[in-house]
């Protein structure tokens, strides 16, 4: 997961930080929350899917656990991270009777999640510790159970360019989606799609309504690789 000291000095500037980099794309952080989000919940509804006991792996400072729990109507959303500060501040913001904050320290999975949201971190975990990450989130899942993998799209050049302009990218080890799904499957996955979303920075704003046709085109900001814990 993410380094806990790092995250924790970025937990009150995190916004900050994140918009100054996205700043070459004209769009701020949460465009692309809700992009994601929209684009998974369009996915899972094809699936006939409506997940209604959600964890966001990585949570920072809880954002996207709000739009996920608007987005499928869940009951129960649990924003994890390593680092406390952030849960604090995702606390402070968004606290209520659906949405709730811990770290990973103080969860146990118990396999009775169905869908485990993830964004922007496994690049943050040292290469040998990813499979033990992988292998935390295959048991928070119920058999069935969804995990939506997104990461930044190292074959982007903007996305390059945003991460190195990031404060706390400067040592991300970036994730090929190739390499995304071998590990994945790897932990006992069954990869089910792989979509590639952000094609157009706000200046390209009016040929966005293509993405959803270049979904399979692998130059996309970020990606998604959806896929599940066996049923068996």
């Amino acid at each position: 997961m993410r380094a806990e000291p790092q995250f924790d000095a970025f937990a009150n500037s995190y916004d900050e930080e994140l918009n100054q980099a996205l700043a070459a794309t004209g769009e701020d952080k949460d465009y692309f929350a809700s992009g994601r989000v929209r684009w998974l919940q369009g996915r899972l509804k094809k699936l006939s899917e409506q997940p209604q006991s959600i964890l966001d792996y990585g949570c920072g400072t809880g954002d996207t656990c709000l739009l996920l729990q608007q987005a499928f109507g869940a009951t129960s959303v649990v924003g994890l991270d390593v680092s406390a500060g952030s849960i604090e501040v995702a606390r402070a913001r968004h606290q209520s009777t659906a949405c709730g904050f811990m770290t990973l320290a103080d969860y146990a999975p118990k396999g009775t999640v169905d869908l485990v949201y993830c964004n922007g971190v496994f690049h943050h975990i040292p290469l040998a510790m990813r499979g033990s990450a992988l292998q935390y989130v295959f048991r928070c899942l119920r058999p069935g159970g969804w995990f939506a993998f997104w990461e930044n799209n190292p074959w982007n050049p903007g996305t390059r360019h945003v991460m190195a302009q990031c404060a706390f990218d400067k040592d991300a080890i970036t994730i090929t989606p190739s390499s995304a799904k071998k590990v994945l499957r790897d932990a006992g996955f069954e990869v089910v799609s792989t979509d590639f979303c952000f094609f157009f920075p706000r200046t390209l704003r009016l040929f966005r309504f293509l993405e959803g046709s270049m979904a399979r085109f692998p130059l996309g900001a970020q990606y998604e690789v959806l896929c599940r814990k066996p049923a068996k």
